[in-house]
């Protein structure tokens, strides 16, 4: 069968075949394409994810720290268990004993007593102690760290002072491990810093004074 069509002032008659199978091969030219730009963008997309979450390992160790070892604390003026010399007692100077410790990772100190008539009361707050071994001389701090307000509001050392009639008191000098990027929130001094320092520990280790009044 024949078509006619008008092109530029002719007649042309074309086959009707001819017009099936030209029309076929345009259709199918147009889905090929279609396909390939399909496939393209597939291909050059990215797939896209949400950033993971940042994760706090705790007990991760400091960079260049040494690794391994136990958390300890001692003090060279008086065994675990023994009496506090008066000397680091409001009987005496009251300055803060010295202490010898092995931290493999960040760590905290805190000095409390557990038998004080009004409840926990919290001498001694300090953070930001480096790793490794340490060590401090009677009467300072662990160099580089921070000495927060202790029960009394004072950024120092207090020593021992119980109420008189009220028995020894221990006097617990605990060393707390923490996570390398833990961040005590603001504001916190006594007891509640003592209490989230000793909730975000990993681990501890306690020397143990008695002193009574």
């Amino acid at each position: 069968m024949l078509s006619q069509r008008a092109d530029a002032g002719q007649t042309v008659f074309m086959d009707s075949t001819h017009v099936v199978r030209r029309i076929s091969a345009l259709l199918g030219a147009a889905t090929l394409s279609g396909a390939l730009v399909g496939c393209g963008a597939d291909g050059d997309s990215q797939p896209t994810s949400s950033p993971a979450p940042k994760v706090t390992t705790l007990g991760k160790t400091a960079p260049n720290a040494p690794t391994g070892g136990p958390l300890t604390i001692s003090s060279p003026a008086f065994a675990d268990g023994a009496a506090i010399p008066a000397q680091y007692t409001c009987k005496g100077a009251g300055v803060a004993p010295p202490l010898v410790w092995s931290a493999p990772l960040g760590a905290a100190l805190v000095v409390d007593d557990p038998d004080a008539p009004a409840g926990l009361y919290v001498h001694w707050v300090v953070i930001g102690i480096a790793p490794g071994p340490g060590s401090t001389a009677e009467g300072q701090t662990p160099a580089g760290a921070t000495t927060l307000p202790n029960t009394a509001g004072q950024s120092a050392y207090q020593g021992p002072c119980p109420p008189a009639g009220t028995g020894t008191h221990r006097y617990r000098f605990t060393l707390y491990q923490l996570p390398n990027d833990y961040q005590l929130p603001g504001g916190l001094a006594g007891v509640q810093a003592a209490q989230a320092i000793a909730g975000a520990a990993t681990a501890q280790a306690q020397l143990v004074g008695a002193f009574g009044g």
